[in-house]
């Protein structure tokens, strides 16, 4: 028997929906453990430690209400930077991913709190205690990690799914969901020329959902309606309208939805804001950072006695052309043929003290400046080179899209793609950050960023023959 609907019987779809709904409570209940373990944690450490210590050498005195509103601090710091990092996505990241999410929550909540605490005495107090519990902490994401992940691997299996193709090779897609075998499982490709009644077809028979992969408008439109219209999971790839629809505002002048796609990217406000922000916080990254970068240029003048730092012509906003500056991680003969390329797998052009610093982007320090000047923001696209922009816009007239914002240290695509993701991918993850701009969204990838820096493919190299400005 088959719903009012069609397709997909009325028995099946209420498991789907109650097993959904399974899914959803055990990861809310494991969230909550993992948050409530870290609150009774600090708990603890307060009332054994650091409330003695307040109240004995400092004269603070803490009543019930004032504990209590303190513990609460800590564990709304512990919720904000959980959803921040992401580290109650059970079953979304990979496990490392989750640990290492749970990682900097934990770091910057302590911090925090620390601080408070700090404050409070009207000097530093101790930290030994902090650091247990850091360390306790992390301990308690290993192993909660590591039960969370099996239990959800044990209850939710990987979906199985139908990828429907254009004409365009589909191998690339394939790949990126291998990536993710706990996740997904492409059982069957189909291509669009096969007619869409075949695809509706074979969709009703066994799979959790469909994979929805670069197929022509009219045809994706009515395979998106025929899904909805039976509750059948889609996995959407978007093109590059898709992107800028994100970012409308809706309207309601006349008794019709209208949305608005705006002329101009950022407003004058969020304009003075963004660049407060840079101007701040590039000059205390230097002063901090100074020491490092003194370092890091004495190491590289002994290595082969070259220049410490590279210039390279970029483009920023509008087109405009700057140099950029970075710390030289490759031999000075490097683009002895003049072609552009990014750094492929074991690439012998990098030096020995280049392999480090590309490792954990100490190169990229001397960016501060160009930031400090106005060449760059924090956060926004990467800056390309003009020639290869030039060469991407003759296959992809919308890449220019990408400079109706300042070129950026790090940006969107840098953040939840890889060194080695297509143009194309970058261009609409870049895209979706102009369009959905905000100071928060700023903030939120400066720290994600932080975490990206510890994430092996953020520098994976790319394969002889991908050719492009960034090194």
């Amino acid at each position: 028997m088959f719903c009012e609907l069609g397709g997909k019987g009325c028995g099946q779809k209420d498991i789907m929906k109650k097993l959904e709904t399974s899914r959803r409570i055990i990861i809310l209940f494991l969230s909550f453990l993992s948050i409530a373990v870290q609150v009774a944690g600090f708990t603890l450490v307060w009332y054994r430690f650091y409330k003695p210590v307040l109240k004995n050498d400092y004269g603070v005195q803490f009543w019930i209400k004032g504990d209590i509103l303190l513990i609460s601090v800590y564990a709304v710091l512990l919720i904000l930077f959980s959803r921040m990092y992401g580290s109650n996505r059970i079953g979304y990241l990979k496990a490392w991913e989750v640990f290492l999410s749970g990682m900097f929550t934990t770091f910057f909540a302590n911090v925090i709190i620390y601080a408070v605490l700090a404050l409070m005495a009207a000097k530093l107090i101790t930290n030994k205690y902090i650091l247990i519990l850091t360390g306790a902490a992390l301990l308690w994401h290993l192993i909660w990690t590591g039960i969370s992940q099996g239990i959800y691997a044990m209850l939710f299996p990987p979906r199985d799914l139908l990828l429907v193709t254009g004409e365009r090779p589909h191998e690339g897609i394939l790949q990126k969901f291998a990536t993710r075998p706990d996740k997904y499982n492409i059982c069957k490709t189909m291509c669009i020329s096969e007619g869409v009644e075949k695809i509706c077809e074979e969709i009703e028979k066994r799979y959790d959902g469909m994979v929805i992969w670069d197929l022509p408008m009219k045809d994706r439109n009515f395979l998106m309606k025929y899904c909805y219209g039976r509750s059948i999971r889609m996995y959407l790839m978007p093109k590059i309208p898709d992107v800028l629809m994100k970012g409308t505002e809706e309207m309601h002048i006349f008794d019709t939805p209208m949305y608005l796609i705006r002329e101009y990217a950022l407003s004058v406000e969020q304009r003075a804001a963004k660049r407060l922000i840079d101007i701040v916080c590039s000059l205390i990254l230097i002063v901090v950072l100074s020491p490092f970068m003194l370092l890091t240029a004495i190491l590289i003048k002994l290595t082969d006695r070259g220049p410490v730092l590279y210039k390279q012509v970029r483009c920023t906003i509008g087109g405009k052309e700057f140099k950029i500056l970075k710390f030289r991680s490759m031999r000075v003969d490097a683009e002895k043929d003049g072609v552009a390329r990014l750094a492929s797998k074991d690439d012998d052009r990098i030096t020995p003290i280049g392999k480090f610093i590309r490792a954990v982007r100490i190169d990229e320090i001397p960016q501060l400046f160009n930031i400090l000047k106005g060449d760059m923001s924090f956060i926004g696209p990467r800056p390309e080179r003009p020639e290869i922009i030039r060469q991407y816009e003759e296959d992809m007239p919308e890449f220019a899209f990408r400079m109706k914002v300042k070129a950026g240290l790090a940006g969107y695509a840098q953040v939840y793609g890889k060194y080695n993701t297509t143009p194309y991918d970058k261009l609409k993850l870049d895209l979706t950050y102009i369009e959905n701009y905000s100071v928060w969204l700023d903030l939120k990838l400066m720290l994600l960023t932080l975490k990206t820096l510890l994430k092996p493919e953020s520098t994976e190299g790319v394969e002889q023959g991908h050719v492009t400005a960034e090194k």
